[in-house]
């Protein structure tokens, strides 16, 4: 089931150029995964466990640019590829109907000491 966030592009976000900065790229799609953590409850379950995702690879193919007050939907599909959970994420402008970009983000389940953990059962029933 893939996962939507839609935001807009915001004025600081902005290069020299006038289109949205590269980097400012990754923050949508890290603003994406924060939601479906938080929309599916696993984000207070790892809180309270002290066990967190953290980002260990990301790949990104930016298509076309993106404008000052362009809506943008992330569209995010999730995969399970033992250690890791990974996050493959593309960056729809809804102002054009073009593709923007595309992401795929390799996460790992580590607890307070460090050390990769198994993921949830029913975090794995989620992303099936």
């Amino acid at each position: 089931m893939p996962y939507k966030y839609l935001t807009e592009v915001r004025g600081y976000e902005l290069d020299s150029f006038g289109h949205v900065n590269n980097a400012t790229y990754l923050n949508y799609t890290e603003q994406a995964r924060w939601n479906i953590l938080k929309e599916s409850g696993f984000l207070n379950d790892f809180i309270k466990s002290g066990m967190f995702l953290v980002v260990v690879e990301t790949t990104i193919r930016y298509v076309r640019e993106l404008k000052m007050f362009d809506s943008i939907e992330i569209t995010t599909t999730l995969k399970q590829e033992p250690p890791y959970l990974i996050f493959y994420q593309e960056i729809f402008n809804k102002t054009t109907n073009e593709k923007s970009a595309k992401a795929k983000t390799k996460t790992l389940l580590i607890n307070k000491e460090r050390i990769t953990q198994d993921l949830p059962p029913e975090l794995i029933h989620i992303i099936k």
